[in-house]
């Protein structure tokens, strides 16, 4: 299949932003990039949200639109279809990406690395094959409450549960120094960026990476109890490994969770008041949820 890319241009931000999250964190499989930007056609004209997402499969702006209208539960933006040279365009994608600064945090690419003030919260995540460069309303706003806990809250023992790209394991590094801090996701190639990740930002001694399912990994089940547990995946998965993150969490106990559509949140609140947990902070990013709870007994 010809590599190309569907586009959709929407004028609200909140919207496009909801959308571009969707395609990355609900589609599946996922674009193989996704961009989104500014575009201004002139001074006068409001600004314009556009949409790149790029494929090597055969999807057609209609097969997005229609699995976009069933996870979203609306109409969906029309997209077409503009076909590219056959380059390295995931990388040529990711590489248009400005930096995102998350309070604290400052999270940018190697194109971006003069620019970007070199401190201990500036977090250099390159374009690769694992999810997560905080562009994306879900990462951003684990990203906010790590930072939010980094002021009144020492943690020991941490687990970053789906770690993707590794960079909410970098933020913790980076927020407590003299916290252990284990990494854990079922996508062998997720921890092989996870390593090169942390290696570059010079935390990769202090940070331990496993490939298996989740809490049950033996890697994983020998560190419990966790006093911290950020988990950025998606509702439905979060909702089923609610137990395991109960039997996981020390008594008093922080979780992070996000990957959580505002409409599914409840329902994911729910199923961790049932475990145990209370809510401390409830917060919304571009359609998507953020949930800080305290494991109560």
């Amino acid at each position: 299949m010809t590599p190309h890319k569907l586009i959709a241009e929407i004028e609200d931000r909140g919207r496009a932003m909801q959308i571009a999250s969707a395609l990355q964190d609900l589609l599946e499989p996922p674009p193989d990039a996704l961009t989104i930007f500014e575009n201004k056609v002139s001074d006068d004209a409001p600004p314009i949200w556009r949409i790149e997402a790029y494929f090597s499969d055969a999807r057609t702006a209609s097969d997005i639109e229609a699995e976009l209208e069933a996870l979203l539960g609306e109409a969906p933006p029309a997209f077409r279809s503009d076909e590219i040279p056959d380059l390295n365009w995931v990388a040529l994608s990711q590489a248009a990406l400005p930096p995102v600064r998350a309070h604290k945090f400052t999270v940018h690419g190697c194109h971006d690395r003069d620019r970007v003030p070199q401190g201990p919260n500036a977090i250099l995540i390159e374009a690769g094959e694992a999810f997560g460069t905080a562009h994306h309303a879900t990462t951003y706003g684990c990203l906010l409450a790590i930072d939010r806990l980094s002021h009144t809250r020492t943690f020991r023992n941490i687990l970053d549960l789906g770690c993707g790209s590794g960079i909410l394991a970098i933020a913790a590094a980076r927020s407590w120094p003299n916290a252990a801090i284990h990494g854990v996701d079922i996508d062998e190639q997720s921890v092989i960026v996870a390593r090169e990740n942390a290696a570059v930002n010079k935390v990769g001694p202090r940070l331990r990476y496993t490939c298996g399912p989740g809490v049950s990994s033996p890697g994983v089940r020998k560190d419990i109890p966790f006093d911290l547990i950020v988990a950025n995946i998606l509702a439905g998965p979060l909702i089923t490994l609610s137990p395991d993150i109960r039997r996981s969490a020390a008594k008093g106990a922080t979780i992070i969770l996000s990957g959580i559509l505002n409409r599914e949140a409840p329902r994911v609140i729910a199923a961790y008041r049932a475990q145990g947990f209370s809510l401390s902070s409830h917060q919304r990013y571009d359609g998507w949820s953020t949930l800080t709870l305290v494991k109560r007994s």
